[in-house]
């Protein structure tokens, strides 16, 4: 069944790093997977949370948030320090991601702040999400390379991630929201430049799948990875 853009099921929407977007924050990209975009900053500040004072390495952490206009219907802000469950779950889901990637032993006592804001909601929010906040680390990793800030270069691997899910029974990858809000099943996958998984969420929105079918995502969700490294590499070479 053809999809509503005239994609086929492997297909990823129209992707794009707009690096250098703000001048206040070392890395700083937009990111869009279609019509979702993502803004995702990174910056470091001196200092590391209390349970690695001492120990002579960084941190790093980050922090999600949807902007009020960022869906078709006003989204209230989250205030007082109070966040919904879902921007929790993410935020954490982006933290670890980026940490299994990055050797915190390479940095002195500084942490490193990835803050993704979502301007326009279209789906696949937290895989944009953390496919923009590569880009944006890598940048700020280079700024602080270049200010003699780290003991050698800490990224261990690329990072990408994809959204899969099933609909009507087919395997698809990288939902819009009108797929996902009637997928059978929803399935964020996170991977790295060596092929080994992160991250792999996902569940059942109705009737239970089968393996084969996780099978379908998992090698759909890979395929749909690999183009987002290479997206992210053509990016990250334009100086």
């Amino acid at each position: 069944m053809p999809r509503k853009d005239g994609r086929t099921p492997g297909d990823l929407r129209p992707i794009r790093f707009e690096r250098r977007f703000l001048k206040s924050a070392p890395g700083a990209v937009l990111c869009s997977f279609g019509d979702t975009r993502v803004l995702c900053t990174a910056t470091w500040v001196d200092g590391v949370p209390p349970f690695l004072q001492g120990k002579g390495q960084g941190w790093l952490t980050a922090e999600y948030g949807m902007l009020p206009a960022s869906t078709a219907g006003r989204k209230p802000r989250d205030r007082n320090g109070k966040l919904d469950g879902r921007s929790v779950e993410i935020q954490r889901l982006i933290g670890r991601a980026l940490r299994a990637v990055v050797d915190l032993s390479k940095m002195t006592e500084r942490t490193l702040w990835v803050d993704c804001d979502v301007l326009q909601a279209d789906g696949g929010t937290r895989t944009a999400s953390i496919t923009g906040a590569y880009v944006a680390l890598v940048d700020c990793l280079k700024a602080m390379e270049k200010s003699r800030l780290l003991r050698g270069w800490p990224l261990r691997a690329q990072l990408g991630a994809v959204s899969v899910g099933l609909l009507n029974g087919e395997a698809l990858c990288d939902l819009d929201y009108s797929e996902d809000s009637k997928a059978d099943a929803d399935v964020n996958l996170v991977m790295t430049g060596a092929g080994e998984f992160v991250e792999v969420q996902g569940a059942a929105e109705g009737a239970p799948f089968k393996k084969e079918q996780l099978a379908a995502m998992l090698e759909l969700g890979e395929a749909g990875i690999r183009r987002i490294f290479e997206l992210q590499r053509a990016a990250l070479e334009t100086g």
